[in-house]
């Protein structure tokens, strides 16, 4: 009798661990890989891809905007909760995983998107790979605008492969960032997140050739393609080098803010004295801000040696402005090295830089010759994802630096 209980609560023992080890929380490495991801951002399910990546036991997420990952700065995985902080953006993703799925939220500042995830399969939609006829709309477009910066046409910028598109539209603050998606059901349907900026664009194509851009579901915009009759009558995208202006050109730009060390720092410093100098209208939560620092920190590194100083005047929300938390991860998160500034709130623009004319869009960026003065305004800058406008923008910037530098300032 002694043997066979024995043997009864050997067995025993060892069903009690299998069921223990069965119902035993999941481990983070089955979150490795690649999700199709949704947000829901007012009532409208946008797309996404988003990567997790895990690394003994840091557990990273990356969200995508064309080739650029944004990166988590902080993760975990205890039980079945994920969550990902974001510092750069000053948000978290928090998320359970039941039955091979995640679900959650995506908490901002300013409330939250819900968030669900499935592991990617890796395999071409159906519905995409069938698709026969599918119609052209590789090229850039200008459309009709829906602006409160006094524009009256924007450019719509796609790259096709057979049924799948890239694209982007271009305003004169900066784009959407990449957009992604295919042709299905007699239209194309793409979007966009990157941790900011969620965006769902359907794309119809018109008898006449022209398309029809509806954008979550509620805007709607006409575009025609870029050398055509009907894009003439649309309008003309706003330029980028003419949207801002300074008042007075023949006097200094005058700028005195704090530092994130609370350091009064003013445009008379011996620091920026004979200098060619980026003035950058800036802020961390701004996403066309995020897509321009790489630039910028490119530049700085390029050409300080010879002479140039940037000045980031950030605005931030009054919460940022008490901790800059969100700021000083934008600064890591990028490498910058130049200086950066606490003007104030976005609100405050206008007041705390008077000297500007029309200064609406963040980023905008003053050039600076070697005596202070303003020599060129540029509004906006563009992402990757609007392909050709993007390496003008840079371009364009660039070749302003280089001919200020090269300037003797004797003559000007």
């Amino acid at each position: 009798m002694k043997l066979r209980l024995g043997a009864f609560w050997v067995g025993f023992t060892v069903l009690f661990a299998g069921a223990t080890l069965f119902a035993a929380p999941p481990d983070a490495e089955s979150l490795a890989g690649r999700w199709d991801a949704v947000v829901v951002a007012n009532d409208v399910e946008v797309p996404f891809p988003f990567e997790i990546q895990v690394e003994g036991s840091s557990v990273k997420g990356s969200f995508f905007n064309g080739e650029r990952r944004i990166t988590s700065t902080k993760g975990e995985f205890v039980g079945d909760v994920l969550t990902l902080r974001f510092d750069q953006y000053a948000t978290t993703l928090v998320a359970k995983l039941k039955n091979g799925k995640l679900e959650g939220e995506y908490v901002r500042t300013r409330g939250a998107y819900p968030f669900r995830a499935s592991p990617s399969s890796g395999e071409p939609d159906a519905a995409v790979a069938a698709a026969p006829d599918v119609p052209s709309i590789d090229g850039t477009w200008i459309t009709s605008a829906n602006s409160r910066k006094g524009e009256e046409a924007w450019r719509f910028i796609a790259r096709q492969t057979g049924s799948s598109v890239e694209a982007s539209i271009l305003r004169v603050d900066g784009d959407t960032g990449t957009l992604n998606g295919s042709f299905r059901d007699g239209r194309f349907v793409l979007s966009h997140f990157s941790g900011a900026r969620p965006l769902l664009l359907e794309v119809t194509p018109q008898e006449d050739g022209t398309l029809l851009l509806a954008l979550n579901k509620k805007t709607e915009l006409r575009a025609a393609r870029a050398d055509s009759a009907a894009a003439a009558a649309i309008g003309t995208p706003t330029d980028s080098g003419r949207h801002t202006r300074v008042k007075d050109p023949s006097e200094p730009f005058r700028f005195s803010f704090p530092d994130l060390e609370g350091r009064i720092v003013s445009n008379t410093d011996g620091k920026f004295q004979g200098k060619v100098v980026l003035v950058n209208i800036s802020g961390s939560w701004c996403p066309n801000c995020h897509d321009e620092a790489p630039f910028l920190v490119s530049l700085y590194e390029k050409y300080r040696g010879q002479g140039l100083e940037i000045v980031s005047l950030s605005f931030e929300q009054a919460a940022q402005l008490e901790n800059p938390e969100r700021l000083r991860a934008f600064i890591r998160e990028y490498g910058i090295h130049y200086t950066v500034l606490l003007p104030g709130e976005p609100n405050e623009l206008a007041d705390k830089v008077p000297q500007a004319l029309n200064l609406n869009s963040f980023p905008t960026t003053f050039i600076l010759g070697r005596d202070g003065r303003v020599r060129a305004v540029h509004a906006g800058f563009p992402s990757p994802g609007s392909g050709r406008f993007y390496e003008e923008a840079e371009r364009e910037i660039t070749e302003h630096v280089e001919r200020l530098l090269a300037e003797d300032v004797s003559s000007s």
